[in-house]
């Protein structure tokens, strides 16, 4: 078990605006604490309510040691359940996604339903208590169609979230969406080093030509590093957003969240190759294909874009100190059809290049960062966003080891009452 006292001392002695002491990176048991104070205690993006259309649909998602299922219900609605049988544990779900009528255990076949109402278990006793062993439930909320599920017993309000974001991205209509094409890559390095990249496009100009092709690179529309040409171009487009009132000022989501419109390069509308459209379907009742992409993050694991012709995923899970998952879904029209509105190469061409280019950065960031040489450097002022998400990672650090300080005291004087009475 990680000493809390360290963990404390290396908080403390943190510089602002500075990247993390190393064992935060690098320490397994850094990322064992990881899990138990981060991605057990924060809502995690799941993935788009699309990609559970019908009833017994489901994916699964591996966060730390612990597997949980999210399935569409025979009533519509989208629940969530830790991946573990209440016989003796075993996995019950064993593929990353699929379609079942029952959840059924493939060890002792205990059957579930899509609810998580344990249906059957043979062999058990008479007067055996089905009600007493349903599946573990996990909190859900859907947000804009994207599903986010909590495995604390108490998750943290995201009402503020909702209600900030919707009017940004309500207008693309996620729920009328399909997946394209959804692919997931694993990358040699820390969770936090893949935040951190993508948070920042400092490193944008010197290695993702094929996304500055049409990505603007500035993250503010009064960005003081903006040429006037960009300037500009903000006022042309937030003229016209105005027009078709749409949402694109910059979100205050403090350090929790980020949500803004910001436009393509002059000619682009997409992102493609040469910044022409990627479907020529466009979302929901939209009419105008330059709309520019609502940027959208959220703490701890996605970032998002929001097109006119289309809506990009990105999820990433932590696997090790060292390594991390970053899965990525391309969304389209629900009635597009492949080979007529879109191709699926050149939907993905910059995303494909730009996420094997940033796998390549983090994993050498990792490699750099393992050194003894390495000590915690300062953020560049265009660097805002790693100092919001470092300050955010501190305080939800500080908040779990102040919240087991109350536990444990608790728990110390219930024991002294118990004692003390005999």
């Amino acid at each position: 078990m990680i000493d809390a006292t360290q963990v404390r001392a290396l908080l403390a002695a943190r510089r602002d605006n500075h990247s993390l002491p190393q064992p935060f990176y690098t320490d397994e048991a850094f990322h064992r604490f990881d899990i138990d104070a981060v991605f057990y205690n924060e809502w995690l993006f799941a993935c788009n309510s699309c990609e559970l259309r019908t009833p017994g649909d489901y994916l699964t998602l591996e966060i730390g040691t612990s597997s949980v299922v999210v399935v569409r219900g025979q009533d519509g609605e989208i629940h969530a359940f830790f991946n573990t049988c209440r016989h003796r544990g075993s996995r019950i779900c064993t593929q990353s996604a699929g379609h079942a009528h029952r959840l059924v255990c493939p060890y002792h076949q205990w059957v579930y339903d899509l609810d998580g109402t344990l249906l059957h278990a043979r062999q058990m006793p008479a007067g055996f208590d089905r009600d007493a062993h349903a599946l573990r439930p996990v909190h859900v909320e859907i947000v804009c169609s994207m599903v986010y599920i909590c495995l604390a017993d108490t998750p943290p309000d995201i009402a503020r979230f909702r209600e900030t974001v919707t009017p940004y991205i309500a207008p693309h209509q996620p729920a009328r969406t399909k997946v394209a094409f959804e692919m997931t890559l694993i990358e040699d390095a820390n969770w936090k080093l893949v935040i951190e990249n993508n948070r920042e496009c400092y490193h944008c100009a010197g290695n993702h030509p094929e996304l500055l092709a049409t990505l603007v690179e500035f993250a503010l529309p009064d960005d003081p590093e903006g040429s006037a040409d960009f300037q500009r171009l903000m006022d042309d487009k937030a003229r016209a957003w105005d027009r078709y009132g749409l949402a694109h000022r910059p979100a205050d989501g403090g350090n929790e969240f980020r949500c803004i419109r910001l436009p393509f390069h002059r000619g682009a509308v997409s992102f493609t190759e040469d910044g022409s459209p990627a479907c020529g379907k466009l979302l929901g009742d939209l009419v105008e294909p330059d709309l520019g992409s609502v940027r959208m993050f959220r703490v701890p694991n996605n970032w998002n874009h929001f097109l006119a012709d289309h809506i990009i995923h990105f999820r990433i899970l932590p696997l090790s100190a060292t390594r991390t998952a970053l899965r990525t879904t391309w969304l389209v029209h629900e009635d597009a059809v492949e080979g007529v509105d879109y191709d699926i190469d050149k939907m993905t061409a910059v995303w494909r290049a730009t996420n094997d280019q940033d796998a390549r950065l983090a994993a050498n960031n990792q490699l750099g960062v393992a050194s003894i040489g390495y000590t915690p450097g300062p953020y560049a002022p265009s660097e805002f966003m790693l100092r919001n998400f470092t300050n955010w990672y501190a305080d939800k650090l500080t908040g779990y080891l102040d919240a087991h300080d109350d536990d444990l005291a608790r728990a110390r004087r219930t024991i002294g009452l118990r004692v003390s009475n005999g």
